[in-house]
């Protein structure tokens, strides 16, 4: 008799329980192992996996591949993978907004919400007349507010966008949900790249992807009227050898991070603790870009990495809006 192997193989051996690819680096965290949950690979045939966000009234994700300007859908149910949308303007980090539409960073220079009907909404393109760079990654406050990163990394050359000169700073902006009026947050982030708010929206956390002498997680206080940030700190210093990138956090205030760099020993989603120790790992064969939570009850990790999307069950839940 043939045997299929299980998703839960597929790019290794056949994994033990607990699974050896996902690790305790403090006792913290083995609260949030499940014994009998594996690392699966999903999917692979991308160029470089960007943005999951999951729909849990369809019952599927979608992710971006950026270079192949395409967003590809998983759907759970089936374990069937079609294309979404192409051409995607070189879409990138996604999440839904408070009312369930989907919000596109798109590295042509704009933000767009995909409405009911599907048709697209553009959020932001310019601010003060300039086009924006290539937005890169979003989050939705519970006011409905929409707030995103702006470096320029997909205008530099033509793999991950179009390839033009640079206007404007690298930034965060906000965008209110309602009206759409947009305000600069700050500008002075070198290489602005995921951002999530805290559990109670207290903190915002964003990726200093160019950070020196090394890259970075910054945090920031929100301020009481949720428009402003301030007090700007470093909250992980991410050393020579690390990089994160796309990041969530779930109900207890853990960041669950993309990361990677040359050394391949790092490469998948490392776990802080809401007091920035390093707590846990989830060790993949690919960089890992970004994650979200989904599942029915939002207990399932998905991780955009490379040319893979990968998953797996963890015991806590993602915040909304991420």
């Amino acid at each position: 008799m043939v045997m299929k192997v299980p998703k839960s193989a597929g790019w290794r051996e056949f994994p033990r329980y607990p699974d050896p690819a996902i690790e305790a680096l403090d006792e913290r965290f083995k609260k949030y192992m499940v014994f009998s949950a594996a690392v699966e690979r999903l999917y692979t045939g991308c160029r470089w996996s960007e943005g999951p966000v999951y729909f849990g009234d369809g019952r599927y994700v979608l992710w971006s591949d950026i270079p192949n300007n395409r967003i590809l859908k998983w759907e759970e149910e089936t374990d069937v993978v079609s294309v979404y949308r192409k051409p995607s303007n070189f879409g990138n980090g996604q999440t839904r907004d408070r009312q369930g539409r989907l919000i596109t960073c798109e590295h042509t220079g704009r933000v767009t919400r995909t409405e009911y009907d599907g048709s697209r909404t553009v959020i932001m393109d310019k601010w003060k007349g300039k086009p924006l760079n290539s937005p890169n990654d979003v989050v939705v406050k519970s006011d409905g507010s929409i707030w995103f990163t702006d470096p320029p990394f997909g205008l530099l050359g033509n793999y991950e966008g179009n390839k033009r000169q640079q206007e404007l700073p690298q930034a965060v902006y906000r965008v209110d949900g309602e009206t759409l009026d947009a305000s600069l947050i700050c500008d002075d982030i070198p290489g602005p790249n995921g951002l999530a708010f805290s559990p109670d929206e207290g903190i915002l956390y964003i990726v200093a992807s160019r950070g020196e002498p090394h890259r970075m997680i910054l945090a920031y206080d929100v301020c009481d009227d949720g428009r402003e940030i301030s007090n700007e700190r470093i909250f992980i210093d991410a050393g020579p050898e690390g990089t994160p990138d796309g990041f969530r956090v779930d109900v207890n205030g853990n960041l669950w991070c993309g990361w990677g760099m040359g050394n391949a020993e790092l490469d998948g989603v490392l776990v802080f603790a809401p007091d920035g120790g390093k707590i846990g790992r989830i060790q993949l064969p690919e960089r890992c870009a970004n994650v979200c939570f989904g599942g029915p009850k939002r207990n399932r990790l998905f991780m955009a990495a490379s040319q893979s999307l990968y998953s797996v069950y963890v015991n806590t839940q993602g915040v909304a809006g991420g």
